[in-house]
């Protein structure tokens, strides 16, 4: 079963109340939560009103910065992680991203230890609590020095090396839906993600790149979609555009156009031998086959080439590349 949910870094001048109330009239049920607007309601108020509203969450966003370039210590770092993960069991999140945080003047191997260390510690605690820490690469090109986890391959080699159901990947297809190394990992990235992040771009990854709106921009976003559903993809579809499309278009019209465009993917995945697509159209909606036609000319798909404020939580601005 594939779910599909909205992201609270595409609505951040809307509060909690309008933000359920929108997504629910345009036909969604699940949302990534952003730990600084959990943080100003208060976790017990969001959780009530996520109950109320029938509102499932797909995600909490974010913990990380192990390495110290936003200026914390490494415990610190650590105490707003086991935080983070008490909220999303609270919040019924299956899902904890994760942030490596940059090199912060560290060798590249001492950063690695620094992460692996942060992430022993964590393990346990989101085992635990039944909630998966996905690792979230970021594209050196996007946000540059943000992360020094910044391309897919030593992301997929972290996560596996733990061989672990609470350690997962975050994969963002506006960072990397394009990206080279993508077409020989899918496999991979199938069985690693707990997630996959869905938001449009128009060239190559740039920090000044809108996080456009799904189909907006030219990312083959419906054939990698569809290679890591063949591929064993169960998690959730986070659509989460973020830029000044969004601001002109309003948020109510950008849910709607998401709507209707992951309604579109849908129409075409009607194969019997596939599995059924939660949130996107009509309840028996189903996958047809990957590679029957070039993504953008129809239905089909084709792979070408192929809390309390914490320091952290106040820290976390939306960014088009973080997030």
């Amino acid at each position: 079963m594939i779910d599909v949910a909205v992201s609270q870094l595409t609505t951040p001048r809307w509060d909690l109340g309008q933000e359920l109330d929108r997504m629910v009239a345009c036909g969604f049920d699940a949302v990534s939560l952003w730990r600084p607007k959990i943080t100003d309601a208060g976790l017990g108020h969001v959780a009530a009103r996520l109950a109320c509203a029938g509102v499932r969450v797909s995600s909490l966003q974010w913990t990380g910065g192990f390495t110290g370039g936003d200026g914390r210590t490494f415990a610190e770092s650590l105490a707003d992680g086991l935080e983070a993960i008490d909220a999303a069991a609270l919040l019924g999140s299956p899902v904890l991203v994760l942030h490596s945080g940059c090199r912060g003047g560290h060798t590249l191997a001492h950063a690695t230890r620094l992460l692996h260390d942060a992430i022993d510690r964590l393990a346990p605690r989101a085992r635990a609590a039944g909630v998966s820490l996905a690792v979230r690469p970021i594209h050196a090109r996007t946000a540059p020095g943000c992360s020094f986890l910044d391309r897919l391959e030593p992301a997929l080699d972290l996560v596996e090396s733990y061989d672990d159901p609470a350690v997962r990947l975050a994969l963002d297809l506006w960072q990397f839906a394009d990206d080279a190394g993508l077409v020989d990992t899918l496999p991979r990235l199938a069985a690693a993600a707990a997630v996959v992040q869905v938001a449009d771009r128009q060239g190559g990854p740039a920090p000044d790149q809108d996080r456009l709106p799904a189909g907006r921009g030219g990312l083959p976003l419906e054939s990698t979609v569809a290679a890591l559903v063949e591929q064993g993809y169960r998690g959730y579809l986070e659509f989460d555009p973020v830029g000044e499309a969004v601001e002109a278009a309003g948020y109510e019209a950008v849910y709607r156009e998401t709507r209707g465009f992951a309604d579109g993917w849908a129409a075409g995945w009607h194969d019997d031998r596939s599995p059924a697509v939660r949130g996107l159209g009509p309840a028996h909606v189903q996958l047809r086959g990957l590679h029957s036609r070039p993504a953008g000319t129809g239905a089909g798909f084709f792979v070408a080439g192929s809390g309390s404020r914490s320091p952290q939580a106040a820290s976390q601005t939306v960014s088009r590349g973080r997030g």
